[in-house]
């Protein structure tokens, strides 16, 4: 299986080490990329081929990973198109990572019979702990899901959506989400030193939390609730504070945050349609 990466960039260099990781050797694997410094790093590192070059990065990859900017998609596969347009080479399986940048566009500049699949991974993928969502294109077979299945995988788990629209939820709850609990994180952090605890302290102790508590969540068959639930006392403190969280509507919040990404996520891929 040869990779090619259009995009050395943080995610892709993710998924690079993921792959490397699981046996993958350096040579089956170049990188393109317009920064000749990020190219040598990735070559140092992992004992890949670098280009910078798109069109020979692609020219004997059988998987094609596309890792660029939205705004720069267009250019990108357009020119990979021109540039193997009747070449004689193998049938690619183009993997889409780019946020708002729909199937249907990829198919109209790569070509309709063009096996694409789109992928939302998120950013703790960089550390091996991600998740990522894929939509086939109607022109994947079953052993092409699988391949994207393979890479990516090697940085975190993943998810079959059958719907590409499913994909602005996912951006919602699982690509912006990081950040939601980061913002939690940030909040408990600073009640802490509200009540008086020292702020390294705090910190130690909102990570730590968030962090065992969804490691318990991981591999727990209960769902959240039943969690919750058990470690909620009548009377006690943990219940004084969920009250507190109910009765400041913390899950209708939520609900309105995860809605407006998900609208925001259609709004961007609605304006790529029209680019």
């Amino acid at each position: 299986m040869r990779i090619a990466f259009i995009g050395g960039g943080n995610m892709a260099t993710a998924m690079i080490g993921g792959l490397r990781s699981t046996g993958v050797a350096g040579p089956a694997i170049v990188v393109a990329d317009p920064v000749a410094a990020q190219l040598a790093r990735l070559a140092h590192r992992f004992g890949v081929r670098t280009t910078g070059d798109n069109a020979a990065a692609v020219a004997d990859a059988d998987i094609v990973v596309l890792a660029v900017k939205p705004q720069e998609m267009r250019s990108v596969v357009t020119q990979i198109k021109r540039s193997t347009a009747g070449s004689a080479g193998s049938r690619r399986l183009f993997i889409s990572i780019a946020a708002g940048t729909r199937v249907a566009d990829l198919s109209r500049w790569l070509g309709e019979a063009t096996p694409i699949v789109r992928a939302m991974p998120n950013r703790p993928a960089l550390i091996g702990r991600g998740i990522s969502a894929l939509c086939a294109g109607a022109s994947v077979t079953p052993d092409e899901r699988e391949s994207a299945e393979r890479v990516l995988a090697t940085c975190g788990t993943t998810v079959w959506v059958d719907a590409e629209s499913q994909l602005d939820a996912v951006t919602a709850v699982s690509g912006s989400g990081p950040a939601y609990f980061f913002l939690l994180i940030e909040a408990l952090e600073a009640a802490a030193v509200e009540q008086g605890l020292p702020a390294a302290t705090a910190r130690r102790l909102a990570v730590a939390t968030a962090e065992g508590a969804g490691c318990m969540a991981a591999a727990a068959s209960e769902p959240p609730a039943e969690l919750r639930a058990q470690v909620t006392s009548k009377g006690g403190t943990t219940a004084a504070a969920l009250e507190v969280f109910e009765s400041g509507g913390l899950r209708a919040m939520v609900s309105r945050a995860v809605a407006a990404a998900t609208q925001r996520s259609a709004e961007l891929a609605a304006s790529a349609d029209r680019a």
